[in-house]
């Protein structure tokens, strides 16, 4: 068994007043990937937002290794280890790929080369502003940005959403490269779960903002009936 990166407890969080999560429990070894899964409006993409920062923090705990996540605001979660892909990318439009890496590049193993060579698309638009790229481009320099920060933990947020089939395909090679090759820890909250649970450890899914399930992320790939269900998918 790894060591726990990450440990969530009895956390509690949502918008103002609106509370979404309720009393969520989960850890995450060194070197694991988990799914984060559950139909729409579960509190998914709430769950990785409260992890970077970006919601209100009701109650419980966040701690990456030794750092209280929970007591820092979202621009020292980076700086802790937490890297980010939100919904909405969140590049800065009006930089060159290039500027867009090189602005939030902190040392370490991932550096902007590295990104290039994972990315040979990314390579030749380097001198391209954001607003250039297409879609897929976008996503690949928001995976792109968040590796250059060099973070313990990757937080991805529905990473493949809209994107076209070789695409899709280009980023599940590279954040199979990247978890299970590389050994960076993530969390990846997709819709389609099949493509990710095929890359990731461990599987959780929320229901009404709580954890309803945790197991391997096999036993729920090949429990095809159970994953339905917890899904709400009829067949």
């Amino acid at each position: 068994m790894q060591p726990d990166l990450l440990r969530v407890e009895k956390l509690s969080a949502g918008y103002g007043e609106a509370v979404v999560l309720h009393d969520v429990n989960f850890s995450l070894g060194e070197g694991e990937t988990l799914a984060l899964l559950g139909r729409n409006g579960t509190g998914k993409t709430t769950l990785i937002n409260t992890l970077a920062g970006a919601t209100r923090q009701h109650a419980g705990t966040i701690a990456l290794g030794d750092a209280a996540l929970h007591k820092l605001p979202s621009h020292e979660r980076a700086a802790a280890g937490i890297g980010w892909v939100p919904q909405e990318r969140n590049i800065f439009k009006s930089l060159t790929v290039h500027e867009n890496l090189t602005a939030v590049a902190r040392p370490g193993k991932w550096t902007p080369a590295r990104v290039y060579e994972m990315f040979p698309r990314l390579a030749e638009r380097k001198g391209n502003l954001g607003t250039q790229l297409s879609g897929g481009e976008q996503q690949m320099l928001a995976v792109g940005r968040a590796l250059v920060v060099n973070p313990k933990l990757l937080l991805l947020d529905e990473p493949l959403e809209g994107l076209a089939p070789i695409i899709v395909a280009e980023l599940l090679k590279a954040i199979h490269r990247i978890t299970r090759e590389e050994g960076l820890s993530a969390i990846i909250v997709e819709q389609h779960p099949q493509a990710i649970l095929r890359i990731s450890h461990r599987a959780i899914v929320l229901d009404r903002g709580t954890v309803v399930h945790s197991s391997g992320a096999d036993e729920l790939l090949h429990a095809p009936e159970l994953l339905d269900r917890l899904l709400g998918v009829a067949r």
